[in-house]
């Protein structure tokens, strides 16, 4: 514990990086479980002894410390200066700013694991139905061969993409698994996760569907 020496001042929030591999497949590890701790705050935490023992559900500060220097290292937890509250506030008044920053064509939407969206941004309401329910019908085959494409292949990736001649995606489908709920984004064209606007949108539906839960 003498190697290690926490800052002060500061607040725990995930980085883009740190918000994707919380949310990118339903494993849980230590890492994850820290991450979806942070997203389940209402506010950022103090980085202090006692918060990272109670995040992390252990009583070891030198096994705490270690692990944030671990989520450090990867860029997966950032500390801020000020501390910052959960986004607020009806979903389609939110989220189409966040999930437009997301992409560059400015296509996106989020839908529920029943293959309905919740919010669109750019597509027309024909197209967003009909991806939605083309995402639940990739999140089904993708569970029933899992097993070929994690155990044998190695890929260790729920997301699909159709793409291009030189492999570049044309509509990309992300989940986002959330507690018990799993989510799509479905993205035309390059996705954009590397913006706070990604970590917003995690924080928001881990406020409303997983704030309680492991």
């Amino acid at each position: 514990m003498a190697d290690y020496k926490l800052s002060e001042g500061l607040f725990l929030l995930p980085t883009p990086a740190g918000a994707y591999y919380a949310v990118a497949s339903r494993e849980q590890d230590k890492t994850r479980q820290f991450l979806r701790s942070l997203f389940r705050q209402q506010r950022t935490p103090a980085l202090t002894e006692d918060s990272l023992l109670t995040l992390m559900e252990n009583d070891e500060p030198k096994i705490c410390f270690e692990r944030l220097h671990h989520c450090q290292k990867l860029g997966l937890v950032q500390g801020l200066e000020q501390a910052i509250e959960a986004p607020t506030g009806a979903f389609e008044q939110i989220l189409p700013n966040m999930l437009g920053s997301l992409t560059e064509s400015g296509k996106v939407l989020l839908a529920d694991n029943q293959g309905f969206y919740l919010i669109c941004h750019g597509f027309a309401h024909e197209t967003a139905e009909e991806l939605s329910a083309l995402g639940a019908e990739i999140a089904s085959i993708h569970e029933r061969r899992s097993g070929l494409l994690f155990n044998n292949m190695g890929l260790n990736s729920h997301a699909w993409a159709v793409v291009d001649a030189a492999g570049n995606s044309q509509v990309g489908f992300w989940p986002l698994f959330i507690g018990e709920t799993r989510f799509i984004v479905a993205i035309s064209g390059v996705p954009h996760f590397n913006r706070s606007e990604f970590v917003e949108l995690v924080w928001v539906l881990f406020s409303r569907y997983a704030a309680n839960r492991k």
